[in-house]
Formats: structure tokens, C-alpha cells, sequence
């Protein structure tokens, strides 16, 4: 005969398993959600550069490339675009940065969440190298120089004359956690 600690120790059990199984699926449902409801495309990885063959470069036509940037209010840090606006000829490599400085008086760790508007012309913005691909720490005080390099697809409609890369930085408590713990030990050791 089952007792009532062993029934309520098996429900607790079918009851983590379950909580663990929702939030595995929550991942890919939030892509979904933001790819088919807002339209967003979620993509942290480098694009490969279209071969030059794939497209002519029509050097008469440009577009118009804004740079945003913002920190959520939970990481203590100053982020933003070093120029506000590039004029590039879809198809071509274009280099733009950002500045990003930690304000607070201990090391922080951020990852940068990208985003493109008109949202519906995201896949048409190729990023080949971007700090958004990697979590970023920072030391009390430091500053960094963040670089990314993307390609105007020549595939854009003739139409859109802007498009607007927007960042938003967000503390990584998990990193910023480890960072903290390892830096005494990395002060103690000789």
C-alpha cells in the first residue's frame, strides 16, 4: 500500500518533469512566436557572404542604414552606435561599431539582442560578424569597441531606401555570477 508521503513525493516528481518539459519547448515556441506573429527574425548567427556572382551590385542605388542602441535598466551600462547613419550599396561589406562601458563598480556580463526594422526586411540584412554572436563582459569602469560587419542584401526591395540595426543589451546574471565568483580566486592565485 502507497502511502501519502510516497503519492505526493511521485506527484511532485511527474510535476518537475513536466516543468522542466515546458520549459525545453518554450525556446522554439518563442521563435516561432516571434517569427510568425511579430514578424521578428531571431538570428545569433553569422550569415555567409553571398558570392559575387549571386547578384549584381547595382553601385547607383543605396540605402540608408540607421544604428541604434539600448541597455535594459538591470545591466549598469552605457551602449551606443559610433556614427548614426552609413549610406551603403546593397551587396557590399560595410563595417559600423558601437561603444558600450560598464558603470557599475563590478565586472558585468551582457548579451546583445539584435533587431531590424522594417521588421519584415530582416532577412535581408546579413550580419557576418557581430558581438551579438557572444556574450560580452566587461570590467568595472571598462569600455569596449564593438564591430559589426553586415551586407545589404541586393535582393532588397527597390522600395525601401532604410533600414534601421537596433540593439539591446541585457545582463547574463548566469556569466555575470561565474564572472563574480572566479575574480577572487583569479586575485588570490599567484
Amino acid at each position: 500500500m502507497e502511502t501519502q508521503t510516497q503519492r505526493g513525493t511521485r506527484k511532485m516528481l511527474w510535476l518537475a518533469i513536466a516543468s522542466f518539459g515546458f520549459a525545453f519547448a518554450m525556446v522554439p515556441m518563442y521563435n516561432i512566436a516571434c517569427e510568425k506573429v511579430f514578424g521578428i527574425k531571431l538570428d545569433n548567427t553569422a550569415s555567409a557572404v553571398p558570392a559575387a556572382s549571386a547578384a549584381v551590385i547595382d553601385e547607383n542605388r543605396t540605402v540608408q542604414v540607421y544604428f541604434d542602441g539600448t541597455v535594459n535598466s538591470k545591466l549598469p551600462w552605457s551602449f551606443a552606435p559610433n556614427q548614426a547613419s552609413l549610406t551603403v550599396i546593397p551587396g557590399k561589406l560595410y563595417e559600423a561599431s558601437y561603444s558600450a562601458r560598464n558603470t557599475a563598480t563590478f565586472a558585468t556580463v551582457g548579451n546583445a539582442a539584435p533587431s531590424i526594422a522594417p521588421n519584415q526586411f530582416s532577412g535581408f540584412f546579413n550580419k557576418t560578424e557581430c558581438f551579438c554572436f557572444t556574450e560580452q563582459a566587461l570590467q568595472p569602469g571598462e569600455s569596449k569597441e564593438m564591430p559589426v560587419r553586415f551586407i545589404v542584401s541586393p535582393d532588397l526591395p527597390k522600395e525601401i531606401k532604410t533600414l534601421t540595426l537596433s540593439y539591446t543589451f541585457f545582463i547574463n546574471d548566469a556569466a555575470t555570477a561565474k564572472l563574480a565568483t572566479a575574480a577572487p580566486a583569479a586575485v588570490a592565485a599567484p
